[in-house]
């Protein structure tokens, strides 16, 4: 099953004439921008491909990027780290610059700057009325809200304008230790993290990397234990703040930390980018981390027999992203400190193997987890909710209906109108949800 027709825009103008014409036949509209992370099949009405609206415009002396909606990370950063500027990008730069903000966005530099959707100050919208309006902290200030962390339920991003920052030179990569060092390095990172500076963007992942020729030959087609950094500093200051678990880790297989500029330090801790591949992929947020939690997952459910996951990260959060200001949008868990997500592709036609595994790692993962989520790294639809607090929850809700009482906007993470929601019986409830 398809769309019934697909309508390629090339401007402002072309959103509002295809939104408009389904609006008159009654039809189902789909909006797709790179078509990253769609989790929902069009299979009937029109979809609104964007991807040739890809405009990267740099202000250097204001420090700003103006970008269309089918503009990538990887435009973003190889026009601004010539001028010495980075952005708040995700960690995998072949992502859509549009939708990772809208959805509150966490990458590099995170924990310094906050997250993507912190830094948006200004978008052009195309309503779900056909209206173009241009939204900010003083023009429909309830709109700008809301699509800083409520995805895209509210209006077709036309233009998004968003800070960049000063990164002429950076601290990244990624190194590569023995999997047998796993659970002591995972719990050096936990201990580490409490007093991680806010300078400092890091993750720990259990990996299993592929036989390819862009992996590393003393870590090719190994599981390995793999740490990510990410900072504003030279390499002897960033080796220095990552020193405690730099001696719990031992000697790398592949040191791959080094000074680099934006857009290849980037690309240097994500590694090479997959091609798009069918995959099971679960996240959870954390108060805490203990140390039966993670020696469960990585010496038990990672590294079982036949453990299909590509990687499974620790992450700590907090720093800039922990942060309230009085416009604050509602991207995110803001006081919650970790996550563990996993990824195992499906390499074969037959899944239940794989679904087995991972439920099984879901349930650990559940049962000591706060219930909350992001939404860029969720991929079950039918917990959106869970993305948010049930405050932030509420007041997206009223603003679909002002903004789109209709309900024609159904993103994949959809947010409807207050008079169409009910609760699915088998959302999990959020532990924390007070922060604001």
């Amino acid at each position: 099953m398809s769309p019934d027709a697909v309508a390629m825009t090339n401007d402002r103008g072309d959103v509002q004439a295809a939104l408009r014409t389904a609006r008159e036949l009654g039809v189902p509209l789909h909006v797709q921008a790179t078509g990253h992370g769609t989790l929902t099949s069009a299979t009937s009405g029109l979809l609104i491909n964007l991807s040739s609206m890809n405009d990267v415009h740099i202000d250097t002396e204001r420090m700003l990027a103006t970008v269309g909606p089918g503009a990538t990370w990887n435009d973003v950063n190889r026009a601004s780290a010539t001028h010495g500027l980075g952005s708040l990008s995700g960690r995998c730069a072949t992502v859509g610059v549009t939708g990772y903000t809208l959805g509150g966005g966490s990458g590099w530099l995170s924990r310094t700057y906050g997250y993507a959707a912190d830094s948006a100050l200004e978008a052009e919208i195309v309503t779900a009325t056909g209206d173009i309006v241009t939204v900010d902290r003083h023009r429909h200030a309830d709109l700008h809200w809301a699509i800083r962390g409520g995805g895209g339920n509210f209006g077709i991003v036309t233009s998004l304008t968003f800070r960049l920052f000063p990164a002429r030179r950076v601290f990244a990569g990624m190194s590569f230790y023995p999997v047998e060092r796993a659970a002591d390095i995972f719990r050096a990172y936990r201990d580490w993290s409490l007093d991680e500076p806010d300078g400092m963007n890091t993750a720990v992942l259990l990996m299993r990397l592929p036989p390819a020729p862009a992996i590393p030959a003393a870590a090719r087609g190994r599981q390995v234990v793999a740490l990510r950094a990410f900072a504003l500093c030279d390499e002897r200051e960033g080796r220095n703040q990552l020193d405690a678990v730099l001696k719990v880790a031992g000697p790398a297989l592949h040191d791959g930390f080094a000074e680099r500029d934006f857009a290849e330090a980037s690309a240097a801790t994500n590694g090479p980018d997959a091609p798009p591949m069918p995959h099971r992929q679960l996240v959870h947020l954390f108060d805490s981390v203990d140390d039966d939690l993670i020696d469960q997952v990585v010496n038990g459910e990672g590294r079982a027999a036949g453990a299909p996951y590509a990687f499974i990260e620790l992450r700590h959060w907090g720093g800039a992203m922990a942060e309230t200001t009085s416009d604050s949008g509602p991207a995110g868990h803001r006081s919650t400190p970790y996550s563990i997500l996993a990824v195992a592709p499906y390499l074969t036609p037959d899944r239940s193997a794989v679904d087995t595994q991972v439920d099984r790692l879901d349930r650990l993962c559940h049962s000591r987890a706060t219930g909350g989520s992001f939404l860029t790294l969720l991929t079950r639809p039918e917990l959106t909710a869970t993305a948010f607090t049930d405050r932030h929850f509420g007041m997206l809700r009223e603003i679909k209906s002002r903004w789109d009482p209709d309900d024609i906007l159904q993103p994949s993470h959809h947010i409807p109108p207050l008079h169409t929601y009910s609760s699915p019986s088998h959302a999990p409830s959020i532990k924390t949800s007070t922060e604001e």
